[in-house]
């Protein structure tokens, strides 16, 4: 479980890193969000999966020490 946990929180730092720095029209089809002919950034979508990446990690380290 914890294996799982903190996997999946590093996949969802990794997406939020992808909304911070590539615009709306060069995210990959398979990424909410993708807008051809857009060039801003999903801001939101970046809060939000970095803190569901973070949220992960913590329950991950928290199972460890339990």
């Amino acid at each position: 479980m914890k294996l799982l946990l903190t996997l999946l929180g590093v996949v969802l730092l990794v997406i939020a890193a992808v909304y911070f720095l590539i615009p709306a029209d060069q995210l990959p089809g398979f990424l909410p969000g993708h807008e051809a002919g857009v060039t801003r950034l999903h801001t939101k979508h970046g809060i939000v999966a970095g803190v569901a990446g973070l949220v992960l990690l913590a329950t991950g380290v928290w199972f460890d020490h339990r």
